[in-house]
């Protein structure tokens, strides 16, 4: 979270740094697109991706290995489904969870949820942490694909958000504070109105 004012800045100037520390799709993208016009490596965009997107990983492992269906019910947002996945789990073992783990970067909803489900399968955590890398350097591999073949205009796009970027967050943070503002004074008022 501390993060998100810095990052329509640093993706534009300094991709790499953004990407170890947090992970993102636009900066593997966007160090790619710098690696392709000769600005950083490609070794060092997929290497920088690995603790950047992988750092909360063995948490979520661990956090399913103490609590398994309670973790998942809080994770899935205590929907029926995940209430439905959690039964489901202890029967699957290997061919689900591993598989899964490998995957996770791909699917459409939050890798922790899987992760959460590997721990509590009983997955041991070396066994996890590999099946994680190999899951995350193929995303992070796909990611920086997509920038390598975009090239400068990719760059290109990265520096105008980097350019603009801080002056956009600042103008967003400025609105959601005053919409907060307004809410309260609101609330305010109809309490002062009716009490």
């Amino acid at each position: 979270m501390a993060l998100i004012p810095f990052r329509p800045e640093l993706v534009g100037t300094h991709p790499l740094l953004l990407e170890l520390l947090g992970g993102g799709t636009e900066s593997i993208v966007a160090g790619a697109a710098f690696a392709r016009i000769g600005k950083a490596s490609l070794a060092m965009v997929l290497l920088a991706a690995i603790p950047g997107m992988m750092k909360f990983d063995p948490l979520y492992w661990w956090a399913g290995r103490l609590w398994g269906p309670r973790m998942i019910a809080l994770v899935s947002g205590r929907s029926k489904r995940g209430l439905k996945l959690a039964n489901r789990v202890p029967r699957w073992g290997r061919a689900f969870t591993w598989p899964a783990v490998v995957l996770a970067p791909f699917v459409p909803f939050p890798g922790m949820v899987i992760y959460v489900i590997a721990g509590w399968a009983g997955m041991r955590l070396v066994t996890f942490l590999m099946l994680n890398l190999i899951g995350t350097l193929m995303w992070a591999g796909a990611l920086a694909g997509l920038g390598y073949a975009m090239g400068q205009r990719a760059v290109d796009i990265a520096q105008a958000v980097s350019h603009y970027g801080l002056w956009i967050s600042l103008a967003l943070v400025a609105l959601i504070i005053a919409g907060q503002v307004r809410s309260a004074r609101r609330a305010r008022r109809s309490t002062w109105q009716h009490g």
